[in-house]
Order: structure tokens, then C-alpha cells, then sequence
């Protein structure tokens, strides 16, 4: 089967168990299974896989956030050594949590790896029993807005750079080796949450948005957003990842699952993030396969 033009991303199974939108099958699923899904992806022409990261959920949160979240570069890592194009989206690392050097290593050295695939997706991060826990509480919480552009605006300043040097109001470095630093300066970065601040975030200092939230509200954001000065200062168009909102189900509803994703282009997505019902790894595979040969 050839492979379909790459507008389409997956929320990765088994990785992460969001409540009410994973399958049985998933509680037990294995790294075997996801490489799996992955190769299958890789073969069929999908752009991304994403890896969700959070140190540790607060228990009471766990109803509504999931409590799995397995972390990205151990996923990545061996998923980037069994597949060959397809991409892997952070999706998303906090920037409070880490400085913005170690991203730039860790990750760095995961593009290295990866042979230069990575999208580095990243939030301000919402949890603050999460930042509590890692020593990040009062100043730094209630100032993770403003530190999260300065943390962006270092990671620009030394991804693809074996010495970096930055001076801003919460970061500034210069003196040091990065070696092996990202195979590219222009490592896409993506910003998620869902608020008109992020976007804001995303059209002045980033690659691409990919929120949470109802595409319609979502639509009215982006609408809204065109009317900023920067939005037609941008040197490149912004990439505007967007989820699927009603279930996609390619192999029993092709017709329904055409519309919806029409519905999200007309929206303003430029790719999707797509979610999928199935009963089992193969069901899975065999839906990425439906969905890869659907005419939209």
C-alpha cells in the first residue's frame, strides 16, 4: 500500500491510558505491542507518533488526567531504532521541569539518534502538586507563563548548537559544550494547552500549536488569531496539530470518519491527531490501515 500524504499524526497507544478514550487492551499492552503500531505507522506513512511526559500524577487528578505516562526518551529511543521516516512529537514535555540545556541534551541527543526526528512539543504545565513535588512551587509556578518564554526562547538559542549562550530574565548560559547537540538549529518546537495565551505563544515563538479542547472553540481561537500582527509576521506558516473530537472509526464509519476530519481542516488544522477505537493491537493496526487508504 503506498503511503498517504503525512497529515496525519497518531496519539499513541499503551503509552498513555486517558480515561474513557483507550482500549481494553492497552492496561496490557507491551513495548513489543507499540513497536508494533509504530513500524505499521512508519510503513503506512503517518508523520508523528507522540509520548506525553509527567513525572507523577496526584492521585486525586488520576480520574481525570490518567495515571500512565510513560516517558518519552525511553520510547523514543527504541522506536526511533526499528522504524526509518516517521517523527516523534513530545506531546508535552513541561519546561518548568527540566532547564532548558537539559531538554536541548536529552533531547538533542535523541534527534541525533532518531536521525533527525524530532518535534519537540512543550507546555507551561498546569499541575502544581507536580512542580510542589519537584521543588518548583510558589515564584516558579505562578511565574511559569513568562519562564516558559524565556525557556523557549533558550531552547532556540541552543538546539543544534554545540556552544550555546543565552542571556534572558530567568535563563542565561554561555561557556559550555553540547556534544552531541540536535542535528538542527530549527528543531520544530510546538506549544500545547488550550488557551488564547498559548496560541499567542505559539504564533510569536514557536513552530506549531497543538491544544486540547472542542474544535469549534478551537476554530474561533484561530479565527482570532489571524488577527494578530504577528500572526503575518511569521516567516513560515504555523502548524496548527488539532485532535479529533468525535471517534474515528475508518473501518466501520469511512463515511463518518471523512467528515470528521474534513471538519478539522476546515477548522484550521494543518495536521491531525488522530485517535482510534480498537479491541486489540492488531484491530489497531488494522484501522491505521483503513484510515491510510480513506479518500478525503
Amino acid at each position: 500500500m503506498p503511503a498517504m500524504p503525512s497529515k496525519y499524526g497518531l496519539f499513541t497507544p499503551v503509552v498513555t491510558l486517558m480515561p474513557g478514550a483507550h482500549g481494553a487492551w492497552e492496561k496490557d499492552a507491551t513495548i513489543a505491542d507499540i513497536g508494533a503500531v509504530a513500524r505499521a505507522a512508519d510503513r503506512l506513512g503517518y508523520n508523528y507518533l507522540t509520548c506525553s511526559e509527567h513525572i507523577g500524577i496526584p492521585s486525586e487528578q488520576a480520574l481525570r488526567r490518567g495515571a500512565r505516562y510513560y516517558d518519552p526518551l525511553s520510547v523514543f529511543g527504541y522506536l526511533s531504532a526499528i522504524t526509518t521516516n516517521i517523527r516523534f512529537a513530545t506531546y508535552v514535555l513541561v519546561l518548568g521541569y527540566s532547564h532548558p540545556l537539559e531538554i536541548a541534551k536529552r533531547y538533542g541527543t535523541l534527534d541525533v539518534v532518531s536521525g533527525g526526528r524530532l518535534v519537540l512539543g512543550v507546555g507551561v504545565g498546569s499541575l502544581k502538586p507536580e512542580f510542589d513535588l519537584l521543588g518548583l512551587g510558589g515564584s516558579e509556578f505562578e511565574q511559569r507563563g513568562t519562564r516558559g518564554d524565556d525557556a523557549l526562547r533558550a531552547l532556540r538559542a541552543s538546539l543544534g548548537r554545540h556552544l550555546p549562550e543565552y542571556h534572558g530574565p530567568h535563563y542565561t548560559f554561555k561557556g559550555l559544550t553540547l556534544d552531541p547537540c540536535a542535528t538542527r538549529q530549527d528543531v520544530p518546537l510546538w506549544i500545547g494547552g488550550s488557551s488564547a495565551r498559548s496560541l499567542r505563544r505559539a504564533v510569536e515563538l514557536a513552530d506549531g500549536w497543538a491544544p486540547f479542547g472542542g474544535i469549534d472553540a478551537l476554530a474561533a481561537m484561530i479565527a482570532k488569531a489571524k488577527e494578530f500582527p504577528s500572526w503575518h509576521e511569521r516567516q513560515k506558516p504555523l502548524e496548527i496539530v488539532l485532535r479529533n473530537e468525535q471517534q474515528l472509526d475508518p473501518i466501520d464509519r469511512p463515511e463518518q470518519t471523512a467528515e470528521e476530519i474534513r471538519r478539522i481542516f476546515r477548522a484550521g488544522a494543518t495536521l491531525i491527531n488522530v485517535t482510534l477505537p480498537s479491541a486489540s493491537c492488531a484491530n489497531y493496526i488494522e484501522q491505521l490501515e483503513a484510515l491510510a487508504a480513506l479518500d478525503v
